[in-house]
Parts: structure tokens; C-alpha cells; sequence
């Protein structure tokens, strides 16, 4: 599977770098992530200057633009094949309530939605320092793999492309009391 990785808090945030950890264990990872924070950019896109790409390691790109500008580069031709799964985060924040619509987080998760991609945008609510990136990471690769396997298995009767957004508690592992499956909530 591949699996375009994104975010708006730039490509060396930690949260990026758990991520793209995590995400490596089921599909082979292309990040596309802006040079610098870009944090409550929306969905905007870069219109009156020139973008650059920059390849920082292999199949790691920074763009002097938006988490919506690194997706639709990426989608749209600049990589060498077309992703199957979009994974945006592990945002620094919790993005609750109307902080979603300004999030460049869940916009990147978005554009990759209006792309016909599956996408999911993970975001940790943070509680002081350290944070705790992993698990949060590791939930979201099992989360990835569950939806990357339920559009193979359903894609002949797919009518919309689905857009997720995960909120983990910043817990570490231990801390996390284990439930089986997960819940499924919807906004007020």
C-alpha cells in the first residue's frame, strides 16, 4: 500500500516523524510536508509565488506551501505513483469544535478526500510536556490498515471517499486503558 503522509506543523515535527514510523510497518510511506509550521493555514493554496520541492531523504519532500499544496503536488503527478491512503498529522493540538475548518492538518486529509483518496487526519491533544506521540501513531497505522483494507474489499460498491479525523489523548502507552474496537462519534 501506498501511503501519502502529510501535516501542517512542517516535515521535521516530532509528531511527523512518529507517524511516518508507525505508518511503515503496513505500506510504503511518501512524505510530502511544508518546510516550516503552517499551522491554521485552512485549506488555502499557494497562488502568487512559485512552489519548490525540495527532497530532504528519500521519499521525503518539503514544500515551501501549504499541507493542501503538498497534497495536491503530490496526487496530482509529482510523485511516481498515485497513493492509496492520505495520513495527515500527528498534529500538535487537539483541533476541537470550529478549530477544524482553520486546521491545515484535517485540510490536508480533506484535499486528499476531494482527490478520491481515503484519507484520515490525526491530531494529539496536548497536556503539558512530554508528548506522546507514539501511541497515537500506533493507532493510527491499525486505524490506516482497517480502512485501507475495507476500501479494497468494498471498492466495487464505493460511492463517496471517506475523510477522518482521530483525536488521541497525549497518554503514554501505559496510561491508555486498552478497549476493544473503537467508537464511532459524531459532531453535535
Amino acid at each position: 500500500m501506498i501511503i501519502l503522509v502529510c501535516n501542517d506543523d512542517g516535515i521535521h515535527s516530532e509528531g511527523l516523524h512518529a507517524l511516518e514510523a508507525a505508518l511503515a510497518t503496513i505500506g510504503e510511506i511518501y512524505t510530502v510536508a511544508p518546510d516550516r509550521e503552517q499551522s491554521a493555514v485552512s485549506h488555502s493554496l499557494t497562488l502568487h509565488r512559485p512552489l519548490r520541492i525540495d527532497e530532504i531523504a528519500p521519499r521525503r519532500f518539503a514544500v515551501n506551501g501549504t499541507p493542501t499544496d503538498c497534497v495536491n503536488l503530490a496526487v496530482k503527478g509529482f510523485l511516481p505513483v498515485r497513493p492509496q491512503l492520505v495520513v495527515s498529522g500527528i498534529n500538535r493540538g487537539a483541533n476541537l469544535g470550529d478549530d477544524v475548518t482553520y486546521s491545515g492538518t484535517v485540510s490536508a486529509a480533506m484535499e486528499g478526500s476531494l482527490l478520491g483518496i481515503p484519507s484520515i487526519a490525526v491530531s494529539l491533544v496536548i497536556k503539558g510536556t512530554p508528548h506522546h506521540f507514539a501511541p497515537a501513531a500506533e493507532f493510527a497505522a491499525v486505524l490506516a490498515k482497517a480502512v485501507a483494507e475495507w476500501f479494497v474489499n468494498h471498492a466495487a460498491s464505493m460511492d463517496a471517499v471517506l475523510a477522518m479525523y482521530l483525536k488521541q489523548p497525549d497518554m503514554a502507552q501505559a496510561a491508555l486503558q486498552c478497549q476493544p474496537g473503537c467508537e464511532t462519534t459524531h459532531p453535535a
